[in-house]
């Protein structure tokens, strides 16, 4: 595993760099935003550390350009503010996850097999790898999702990841700890509004007025259904 590490501090890179060493890890330190994001457009790798306070370019605007630019590299961000609306904005400028410091390397190498695990090889499923719908086509081995003919090529992984679970289970109400569990991998220990977040985001690129597709099921979390119609209710 290849990873890039944005962190101007040199004592959580160390730290870092000690624990990657021990996992068998291929980390890359780099102290500078813009530095590191260059080296990012320049490398090939499994997964991106960056921290939200950097010089030269943030962590959030990184973030923001790299998915700007259609890259699918998952990202963790490391973040010193604990607030909700900070911890949400990483999530809506295409974070996976984050990490508040400070950390154990413990926690942060759940977070990092939890974003990466869909990269792992895997046997091949047919039945599984390529799912259609009334209104979705959506194709795991590609990562491609077509909604009504209209290819939506700006998903991040995790949304990705959220989508296919759901098309996989139409009609089933999931709380939102279900999903954490079973699309992130592990448990956010009380951060349910993760999911709230991925899920608005997916109703903003792939619905329409007249398509909803993503329902909120009050008290209880959330369900696909893209054989749902408004007049229906």
């Amino acid at each position: 595993m290849k990873i890039l590490v944005i962190e101007d501090n040199k004592s959580v890179c160390s730290m870092i760099e000690m624990f990657f060493a021990k996992e068998g890890i291929d980390g890359e330190f780099v102290n500078d935003g813009l530095e590191g994001y260059n080296r990012f457009k320049s490398g090939t790798w499994d997964a991106l550390i960056i921290d939200w306070m950097l010089p030269g370019l943030d962590g959030v605007s990184i973030c923001r350009k790299i998915r700007q630019e259609q890259f699918t590299v998952p990202i963790i961000m490391l973040t010193a503010k604990d607030s909700e609306s900070d911890q949400v904005l990483g999530l809506e400028m295409g974070a996976d996850d984050y990490v508040t410091k400070p950390f154990s390397p413990l926690t942060l190498m759940a977070r990092i097999k939890a974003v990466t695990r869909r990269f792992q090889t895997q046997v091949p499923n047919e039945r599984k790898d390529f799912l259609q719908t009334e209104h979705f086509k959506v194709n795991k081995i590609t990562r491609e999702v077509i909604v009504d003919g209209t290819a939506i090529t700006n998903l991040t992984p995790k949304e990705f990841d959220l989508l296919y679970y759901m098309v996989e289970h139409p009609r089933q109400v999931f709380s939102r700890e279900q999903l954490l569990e079973r699309v992130w991998g592990y448990q956010f220990y009380g951060d349910e509004r993760t999911v709230d977040v991925h899920i608005k985001r997916l109703r903003k690129k792939v619905e329409t007025t007249a398509h909803p597709y993503f329902h909120t099921v009050w008290g209880v979390g959330y369900k696909f259904d893209d054989s749902f119609k408004p007049d229906e209710v």
